[in-house]
């Protein structure tokens, strides 16, 4: 069993630079698959997510080529084939090949997907945009089949703005008939860049972005060139830390717009910041001041951050709230800060964080990727040695993180137990 070990109360100096996002990667990949020839896709994270993507391609018959930070994607040798269990179930965004493959094909059959469990994380309102583009689907148990003779634009109101929802509509209606229109899309970045992507393709796609997302079909897809953009939850993530035991901590290659609401809470509590165009330097302060944290769709605060976010409510003076409306089971970092010496009380979806208190180095779990950024938080500011287990969630979404707080300063490493 693979562990992280830190020895805590160390200042961190230097630069950290972000990584190409996550959430944004995991959609362009099995995006190119409705190309018709090669896409290639740079500033791609080294994470494991990305590994267990590019077995599903392997798994098709694409040929995937990974050099340095870029992935070539050669669809033309895909077979339309049902993806088993033992891949899907690797990660939640595989359900984006349903999108793909289905556009392209118009049938895809493949299993539910995994992922985090951070609550109920259903894909109806996947499936009833597959189904009003004029797709049927049929299910046994954890598998799915979707087909259509023909997919056909549409009128497309999404009950909730969903991310992936957005996205997975977006790649099956770029080949549909005629025109398609999502009502109360998502308006995250990740979702702009996925556009920008198809767009690059030779789609027609207007709106990204906004809550009204416009698609014209088109007939076929062609090949391009793209960047995914920085990491704005790996940025936030490293913020918080910088703020928790930085001393001019720069973290580098950001979009600071994508995370204003970050920004705006770390001003509120007092935080010393200077921001740049694409950086943002971050020193620890000797005091910070509570505040009110409530998650919400973009361009509200992200659900994402609010366990890394968390940590820092440990130190700053007072008693400060937290309401997660997202997920319903994103508090389960709680009892491991309880255990390091927090003081918190939980109520249905809200916490109550009192500070400042000193945290102490024990042994903690990484219940979810986001929890996991939270206990390295955690163990980078409390007393002795912090050990987290299950950091196969962590790998999931932070490329080489061991080594980018390595280089500056922070005792970390990763151990075989």
């Amino acid at each position: 069993m693979k562990v992280l070990e830190i020895i805590g109360e160390q200042e961190l100096s230097g630069t950290i630079r972000v990584s190409g996002a996550k959430n944004s990667a995991v959609a362009l990949i099995p995006a190119a698959l409705l190309a018709m020839e090669d896409v290639t896709i740079c500033n791609i994270p080294d994470i494991t997510d990305i590994n267990s993507l590019t077995e599903i391609l392997q798994f098709l018959g694409a040929n995937v080529k990974r050099a340095s930070e870029s992935i070539i994607i050669d669809p033309k040798t895909i077979k339309n084939r049902a993806i088993p269990e033992e891949l899907s179930k690797k990660l939640r965004a595989s359900y984006y090949f349903m999108g793909a493959l289905l556009g392209k094909y118009k049938e895809v059959t493949m299993y539910f997907p995994g992922g985090c469990s951070i609550g109920e994380r259903p894909i109806d309102l996947h499936l009833k945009g597959f189904e009003a583009l004029g797709a049927t689907v049929t299910n046994e148990g954890n598998k799915y089949t979707v087909r259509a003779q023909h997919l056909r634009g549409n009128n497309i109101y999404l009950d909730i703005a969903s991310v992936g929802a957005t996205i997975n509509i977006m790649l099956a209606a770029v080949r549909a008939e005629g025109i398609t229109e999502i009502d109360n899309a998502a308006k995250e970045p990740e979702i702009v860049n996925v556009a920008t992507l198809l767009n690059n393709m030779g789609a027609k796609i207007t709106g990204a972005g906004t809550s009204t997302i416009k698609i014209t079909g088109v007939e076929e897809l062609h090949g391009c060139f793209h960047e995914v953009i920085p990491d704005r939850i790996e940025a936030g993530t490293y913020l918080i830390i910088g703020a928790l035991c930085g001393k001019i901590l720069k973290i580098d290659n950001i979009i600071p717009e994508h995370i204003d609401s970050l920004i705006s809470k770390l001003q509120e509590i007092g935080a010393d910041m200077d921001i740049g165009d694409d950086y943002i330097i971050i020193s620890k302060k000797d005091s910070y001041h509570a505040t009110n944290l409530k998650t919400l769709v973009y361009p509200g605060f992200p659900t994402d951050l609010q366990q890394p976010f968390s940590v820092l409510l440990t130190q700053c003076s007072g008693k400060s709230k937290v309401t997660e409306t997202i997920w319903e089971n994103r508090f389960m970092h709680l009892p491991y800060l309880q255990a390091m010496g927090a003081e918190i009380s939980l109520s249905s979806q809200s916490a109550t964080i009192y500070g400042p208190t000193e945290l102490i180095g024990t042994r903690v779990k990484a219940t979810d990727l986001r929890a996991g950024a939270a206990m390295v938080a955690a163990g980078l500011i409390a007393s002795g040695k912090t050990t987290i287990t299950n950091i196969e969630h962590i790998l999931r979404g932070y490329e080489q993180i061991v080594e980018k707080l390595t280089s500056v300063g922070a005792k970390i490493e990763s151990k075989e137990i």
